[in-house]
């Protein structure tokens, strides 16, 4: 068969799924490709053939949904799978996938408030469990812990169920209850919660605070419809007013919402300066601009990136990068500057299609090469593919930057390599399994809880009931890290995440490192208006 363009692969895939299903959805959309009808009509009777072929001769009975929408969280049905031949984000939502998606928008949904996980548990069975409530939630106020395994819902076994199922069975209408069983390690009996459910924020600037005197601490996790609004509250909470410096945390941030991106960007500079444009063959030039501006608060920020900070998060990165309004530190960001439309099929299900790609003021293509890489390595990979320097473009100092493989950091930083001790540690993960041994005897730590001699010498009786062997010199030349470590996981379990990151923070090398480096973040701006003055005046 001679091979169709990728564009026909889509459609006749599309075209397939409508006609098993009996009928088009979602809004009617023209569509054009290039070349002769006939070779479109030809692909279509071939892969029609193909698939009466499978359908009449496979072993088993062939489930059509699953033959074209794959199973459940794989890439392997016939729209999935076409898709991916596109480029790594145009994706098919089925309708659970669909539902998780409108609800990471919107940033909210009607629940208990934690996330779950399945891990094999005692016997080799699967089990569903707490991953970490959400700080001020109905579970986090009922009492529920990290690593907390839920064996019942309302009374019926989670035995057999995966994540999705708990989490249905979560969730409900305001003002409803749920009663939870969960066990905990430490515990001989199970534990039950009674949870009235409420509304859930899943809040996307998850830290704000005073890191130094008049250094503040952002960490946005996600775009979501509410960032904006949330970023405004925590600059207000903040005194923005009288900042000396902002470290901005974009670190393991997937992106989101493209007009909160925008949005984000305008508290931090000029009014009428760029932010972002996009364009595809189909899609014309679209231009985004400040509209309100920074109101000549110029405080220094260091914004922090790693290879997850990714789509929306390195738009705004990109922005005040090429406007020399913040200094970049850490990793070279993932490098996805591919622009997705949803078009939704029906009220279920959609498609997520590349139709554009987005460029920084100075002109940068954001997204990285996928051609000749697998899937895995692309998403989990990132650092093998090194950001090209031949596409240069030019900050508003005159500074050179480079496009074509996310944002490259002004600053490099990597995170300091791990002594064969730390990596002992961290690979039997230690610090967790202490947390429930210590509070499976204490039960509960006091709000001024530190790593005393005492904690540290039940940490050495954990580590020998665990057999995890290290010699007692190897401990004490890590007795900084291992304290460092330890206190972060336990204050999580009682606290909350809240409470534990922010001693996580206070105790990052990046972050330190970000806050000496602010007045060369002053400086950029600095130079940056005094270059543009010079140009002016030729």
């Amino acid at each position: 068969m001679k091979q169709a363009p990728r564009l026909l692969w889509f459609i006749l895939s599309t075209v397939l799924l409508c006609a098993l299903l009996g009928g088009l959805y979602g809004r009617q959309v023209e569509a054009t490709t290039s070349g002769d009808d006939s070779e479109v009509k030809n692909s279509l009777t071939e892969f029609t053939r193909v698939y009466n072929v499978v359908e009449q001769n496979y072993a088993d009975v062939v489930d059509p949904d699953r033959a074209i929408y794959g199973p459940s969280e794989s890439n392997v049905g016939a729209i999935p799978g076409a898709l991916r031949s596109l480029d790594p984000h145009s994706n098919f939502y089925d309708p659970q996938a669909f539902s998780l998606l409108r609800e990471d928008q919107e940033g909210k949904y009607y629940g208990v408030g934690m996330q779950i996980g399945q891990r094999a548990g005692k016997l080799g069975k699967l089990v569903v469990f707490v991953v970490t409530p959400i700080p001020g939630s109905p579970a986090f106020r009922a009492g529920l812990r990290p690593d907390d395994i839920i064996i019942k819902v309302n009374g019926k076994s989670t035995e057999g169920m995966d994540t999705h199922q708990v989490a249905e069975k979560l969730k409900g209408p305001k003002g409803t209850q749920v009663h939870i069983t969960a066990t905990r390690e430490g515990y001989d009996e199970p534990l039950d919660f009674d949870i009235t459910r409420d509304e859930i924020s899943q809040e996307s600037v998850d830290d704000a605070f005073m890191v130094k005197p008049g250094i503040g601490y952002i960490h946005i996790n996600r775009f979501n419809e509410n960032t904006n609004d949330e970023l405004t509250e925590a600059l207000k909470k903040l005194g923005e007013k009288n900042l000396q410096g902002l470290v901005l945390d974009l670190r393991g941030n997937p992106g989101g919402l493209l007009q909160e991106a925008v949005e984000v960007s305008d508290h931090f500079l000029e009014k009428s300066q760029l932010i972002v444009y996009h364009y595809g063959r189909h899609s014309q030039e679209k231009r985004y601009y400040t509209t309100k501006g920074d109101g000549g608060k110029e405080y220094p920020i260091v914004v922090l990136i790693n290879r997850m900070t990714a789509s929306a998060a390195e738009i705004v990165t990109g922005a005040l990068q090429d406007h020399d309004r913040a200094l970049v530190m850490g990793e070279p960001s993932f490098g996805k500057g591919l622009v997705q439309t949803v078009f939704p099929l029906d009220e279920h299900t959609g498609l997520a299609l590349t139709t554009a790609r987005y460029y920084t003021p100075s002109g940068r293509l954001i997204q990285r090469d996928y051609n000749n890489v697998s899937l895995y390595d692309y998403y989990y990979r990132p650092e093998n593919s090194p950001t090209p320097h031949t596409d240069v473009r030019l900050t508003d100092g005159g500074r050179e930057v480079y496009g074509g493989g996310g944002i490259t950091p002004d600053v490099k930083y990597e995170d300091p390599k791990l002594n064969p001790t730390q990596e002992t540690l961290l690979q039997h993960n230690a610090f967790f399994g202490f947390t429930k041994y210590y509070l499976g005897i204490h039960k509960t730590i006091p709000n001024d809880f530190q790593v005393t001699d005492a904690v540290l010498q039940e940490f050495r009786q954990f580590l020998a009931e665990e057999k995890i062997q290290i010699p007692e010199q190897a401990l004490n030349e890590n007795l900084d890290f291992i304290k460092t470590r330890i206190r972060p996981p336990l204050v999580e379990f009682i606290f909350g995440q809240t409470e534990a990151s922010q001693i996580a923070v206070e105790n990052d090398p990046l972050v330190e490192k970000a806050i000496q480096s602010m007045p060369q973040a002053s400086e950029l701006l600095a130079k940056a208006k005094r270059y543009i003055a010079s140009k002016s005046q030729r």
